[in-house]
């Protein structure tokens, strides 16, 4: 088999086996799937779920395309040829209680020949308010994740999320971060494809428990119109960050790429109030006091 052909096996099993995990975890909503087509090569699965118990939309999108790379992103990769092949799962949810964390996860292989390609992706939680023990359990579940395969991967994918998922405008972090990593290859890791491609798997198998785990942590906790309207603002910070510096976002406008798939990442509603100020000591203040680079929490 042509390891690109193994890639969008593995990864159309993990949107699968995630699709399933949420429904059930929802408990009401069912993704609605769309197949598609890209011009110039390619196409994917769209897959949504909308007005559940839990999740108010999320998305569960994977993806297979090739083509010709536009002369900004030859520029970027820093590549001379043209011809790309890339194929990845992408997932956002936006849950409806403030007490249960918007996530994303994205798993992904680029290739353009074979002495250029390499693994990327990460998992990070933005939660509308910060709850240690949440973070904490969440960071545990990647750095296991992480070790199963080098030691070193969950420190410096740790520092990396802090770094990526940063909206400097803001001078304030996404979340509570993750891993990111990028351009995965053996000569970096001491792994070879296969086995990057065994971590980038586990890493998407570890989306499932620990969302389920988050959501039944919270998913009945009470809230009032006062902090749904935090929710609403903590949103637009989300959809901030996706639309000015994601490069993902970036990537697929820059290669004609399906516009409904890639922005399926903004939320349904988001807010923005003219110069909100937090209560000193308030749930919410607590929560801004704890986005910030380099909180250590395993």
């Amino acid at each position: 088999m042509v390891f690109r052909d193994k890639v969008v096996a593995a990864f159309k099993e993990v949107q699968d086996s995630i699709c399933a995990g949420l429904e059930q975890a929802d408990g009401k909503a069912r993704f609605e799937e769309e197949l598609w087509n890209r011009e110039g090569g390619g196409g994917g699965r769209t897959r949504i779920l909308q007005h559940g118990n839990v999740i108010e939309k999320g998305g569960v999108n994977f993806s297979a395309v090739h083509g010709k790379l536009p002369e900004a992103v030859k520029k970027a990769f820093k590549v001379e040829n043209d011809d790309f092949f890339a194929t990845g799962v992408s997932i956002v949810m936006h849950p409806s209680n403030p007490f249960v964390p918007i996530i994303h996860m994205n798993i992904r292989y680029f290739e353009m020949d074979d002495q250029t390609r390499w693994f990327g992706g990460g998992i990070d939680l933005t939660p509308h308010y910060v709850i240690d023990t949440d973070a904490r359990y969440f960071h545990h579940l990647l750095k296991k994740t992480c070790d199963t395969y080098d030691a070193s991967f969950y420190p410096k994918f740790k520092q990396r999320a802090d770094d990526y998922f940063y909206i400097e405008h803001r001078a304030e972090t996404r979340g509570v971060g993750g891993i990111f990593y990028d351009r995965l290859k053996p000569d970096q890791t001491g792994l070879d494809f296969d086995q990057l491609l065994d971590f980038s798997v586990a890493v998407g198998d570890t989306f499932l428990p620990a969302y389920t785990e988050l959501i039944d942590r919270n998913r009945d906790a009470e809230f009032s119109a006062e902090e749904q309207e935090w929710q609403y603002l903590r949103r637009s910070r989300y959809a901030e960050f996706n639309l000015v510096y994601d490069a993902g976002t970036k990537f697929g406008l820059e290669t004609n790429g399906r516009i409904e798939s890639i922005l399926m990442s903004l939320p349904p509603t988001a807010k923005w109030h003219y110069n909100h100020q937090t209560v000193p000591g308030s749930p919410e203040a607590e929560t801004l006091s704890k986005l910030k680079k380099g909180i250590e929490w395993v």
